[in-house]
């Protein structure tokens, strides 16, 4: 059996937590302000340690109080979601989706409105982190999008999502300046992007050129990086499909396209078990990206 306190308790202290008071607490939970007050005073006995400073008429979380609540908060946003999710009509269907972040954000996201167009009874579940995931583990999950090489499990199928030009993106206000793009590079910083598959160093080699001295703002998120590129702040090292909008909307352009050729790597690789790879909105979603990246039509 799990060793934790009462759900009713733990409710009552999100609630007093979010509002920072105990009386909110109970309009909303439809107690008196002293049974919130003695569900408190419960729930840090349990603990050992105030989750509360009192003030007058307002409560304040101590720093365990606040650790408490951020971790609450998740947690019942993720069972709220999972309550809806078994509300679902009965033909609908929910897929998880877990995908780098600057992907999602930069690729992904914006093309799910079409996905979602043509299966309009799939419901998207989309989380995000850097770090790969083992669907062999991680059995809530449908599907992994990773940045860079997968965790290789037993019973998965795994592909990347083509090869993708890495480059070096500048802001086209910086182009204004006369200068050749060697000058460019020497004069502005170098924004290293800290997953890529390919840095600075590789780059200049790739090239034979020499890599300039200079200061290196760097970033833990290819959209960060992007970002900063856009903003003026140096000269960005990375995928441009990650860049496709801002280069569509003249915002970055790609610096020397006509004497240095990009260099071509898989960033992105998609996973899935394979027992599930044919499986309705499991088989419909890893075509529909297939198709997005350009390894396979288009569905009709």
């Amino acid at each position: 059996m799990r060793n934790l306190p009462p759900l009713a308790r733990l409710r009552t202290f999100e609630a007093a937590a979010r509002l920072q008071s105990f009386a909110l607490a109970a309009q909303e939970l439809h107690l008196t302000p002293s049974a919130i007050s003695h569900q408190i005073r419960d729930l840090e006995k349990y603990f050992g340690r105030a989750l509360f400073e009192r003030h007058h008429r307002q409560v304040q979380t101590t720093r365990e109080g606040q650790r408490l609540f951020e971790s609450l908060d998740r947690l019942f946003g993720a069972l709220e979601a999972s309550c809806a999710e078994v509300q679902l009509p009965t033909q609908d269907q929910v897929l998880a989706v877990h995908c780098a972040p600057s992907l999602a954000l930069k690729w992904l996201g914006p093309r799910l409105p079409s996905f979602m167009a043509l299966h309009p009874t799939v419901n998207i579940r989309l989380t995000t982190g850097a770090e790969p995931l083992d669907l062999g583990a991680q059995r809530e999950i449908d599907v992994s999008i990773a940045y860079g090489p997968p965790r290789h499990s037993a019973g998965l199928d795994v592909c990347a999502l083509g090869d993708e030009h890495i480059a070096p993106l500048v802001a086209a206000h910086l182009l204004e300046h006369d200068e050749s793009p060697e000058q460019l590079l020497a004069r502005w910083p170098l924004i290293d992007s800290q997953l890529s598959p390919v840095g600075w160093p590789q780059w200049f080699a790739f090239h034979e050129l020499a890599m300039p001295v200079g200061p290196r703002p760097s970033f833990d998120r290819a959209a960060m990086a992007i970002a900063a590129a856009v903003d003026g702040l140096g000269v960005a090292l990375e995928s441009t499909r990650l860049a496709a909008r801002e280069i569509e909307r003249g915002e970055l352009v790609v610096l020397g396209a006509e004497r240095w050729p990009a260099l071509v790597r898989p960033v992105h690789f998609m996973s899935v078990r394979h027992t599930e790879r044919s499986r309705g909105a499991t088989a419909a979603f890893v075509q529909w990206v297939q198709a997005q990246a350009g390894l396979v039509n288009s569905a009709p």
